[in-house]
């Protein structure tokens, strides 16, 4: 039964700043996990806001109104207290978000993503905030997407460690399909009544599910699902997820497993792993049950169970198979190997095929449009910097020669694009050389260690 709160510990006090008073949320959410915070809208002030657009990007995307964050800064005071004001008198109505597809990694498909007004991304990142203080401490410790001090970096050195204790022998791969297209408006709000009581955050919340998407100047409005691209889409994803899936798993399903039983979620992006095969096999049957009872349903295409772990060669070889199956999760595709000495199992990486031709796509694309319009040498500082992020998600243990395979790649795109630029060819590979040593591009290096620490 859900504690309801009278006064709950946020009612303003005299000198307090904003982020005291959301540390006391997020301390009485920890005290108590079943109390209903029933007054929170206070927390919507000019403080919170403010610093909630310092931190929105200055490149983002205009939505329908064209208004750039630049453009918003001019006046901003007034425009907080304007904010502010509407939304104390419930008179604050999100815009529709402007519909834009961008491609889909490794699948050759278009991604729809939502581009919301700045006002807009103002608002949200501010109920963000608020809502953060009170879930950060209900979400379970294997929840790892878009959450303060995680990253996918986390979410693969767990799964190492997770894989490499021994005990597990089997994974679940899994994938929800058009996951953000069918969250289901009322059950979400249902979960959220959960824990927030305030009304009109409630009310607030539902005004921005019901804002609605334009695409090609129609106005198209659902009961399902949050735009892709909109500043509190991940967390409602969190929320939403973390009672169909993480809290069944933790409190229902794990508990009746014969073994170890662990699942690893980003998002919308999970792996399982068990200790027995029945264990895995009963999971995916439960599984698209448990997602049908809210909008939910697997993708077969990429939900499997595999033999892994330190018996999966073994398995494999029975099987008639050369060697065990892979699976890919956030980017990489994972396989059974040995340590350096061949004495003990490895679970190692290497940057998924889909993923590393999605990348040199969209490196290309950005070649195709910039050669004719950058300068050389600024072209190339441009180069250097998408090679050092691509560098700094990918470079983890054991996936050096994908670093190395994709650099060679970018080095001949360059040269390539490169000699488009005027016609006749004015670049040959020495000359690329002598570029490289007084422009060197970034040395692929490994910088995340994902290593188990036993």
């Amino acid at each position: 039964m859900t504690e309801r709160g009278g006064e709950t510990p946020t009612v303003p006090r005299r000198g307090e700043s904003v982020e005291t008073k959301l540390l006391r949320v997020a301390e009485k959410a920890r005290r108590e996990p079943k109390f209903q915070f029933t007054s929170l809208f206070h927390l919507m002030n000019e403080e919170l806001l403010r610093g909630c657009f310092a931190e929105l990007r200055k490149d983002a995307a205009a939505g329908i109104d064209g208004m750039t964050k630049e453009m918003y800064a001019e006046g901003l005071e007034g425009r907080l207290t304007n904010v502010v004001e509407r939304l104390q008198r419930m008179a604050y109505v999100p815009e529709p978000v402007r519909r834009r597809y961008i491609p889909k990694l490794g699948a050759g498909k278009q991604r729809p993503l939502g581009v919301p007004t700045l006002e807009s991304k103002l608002v949200e990142a501010g109920l963000v905030r608020i809502l953060e203080s009170i879930y950060e401490h209900d979400f379970i410790e294997d929840s790892y997407g878009f959450r303060p001090g995680r990253s996918c970096h986390t979410a693969l050195r767990v799964l190492s460690h997770t894989v490499e204790s021994g005990r597990i022998n089997w994974i679940v791969e899994a994938d929800i399909k058009g996951f953000f297209d069918n969250v289901d408006h009322n059950w979400l709000m249902k979960f959220l009544k959960h824990r927030v009581g305030d009304k009109r955050v409630l009310r607030l919340i539902k005004r921005f599910l019901k804002a609605g998407v334009i695409e090609d100047g129609q106005l198209q409005v659902s009961d399902q699902g949050t735009p892709q691209g909109g500043v509190a889409s991940p967390l409602l994803a969190n929320v939403y997820l973390h009672y169909v899936l993480d809290l069944w798993f933790e409190r229902r399903f794990r508990k009746s497993c014969k073994g170890l039983a662990r699942l690893i979620r980003y998002c919308d992006d999970f792996v399982v792993c068990f200790e027995y095969e029945a264990d895995a096999q009963r999971f995916r049957e439960e599984l698209i049950e448990r997602l049908a009872q809210f909008s939910l349903e697997v993708e077969p295409s990429k939900t499997k169970i595999l033999s892994f772990g330190p018996r999966a060669t073994a398995w494999a070889k029975r099987q008639g198979q050369r060697k065990p199956e892979t699976f890919d999760f956030l980017g990489f595709t994972h396989y059974c190997s040995r340590s350096r000495t061949g004495q003990r199992f490895r679970m190692k990486r290497v940057t998924a095929r889909k993923r590393f031709r999605a990348k040199l796509a969209e490196f290309k694309a950005w070649l195709r449009t910039v050669r004719s319009t950058l300068p050389t040498r600024q072209l190339w500082m441009a180069a250097c910097v998408k090679l050092r992020g691509h560098h700094a998600y990918f470079g983890v243990t054991d996936n050096w020669a994908g670093l190395a395979r994709f650099a060679r790649a970018v080095r001949e795109l360059l040269m390539k694009w490169l000699n488009r630029r005027g016609g006749k060819r004015r670049l040959n590979w020495e000359k690329f050389a002598l570029m490289e040593q007084r422009f060197p591009l970034p040395v692929p290096r490994v910088t995340v260690n994902l290593l188990p620490s036993w």
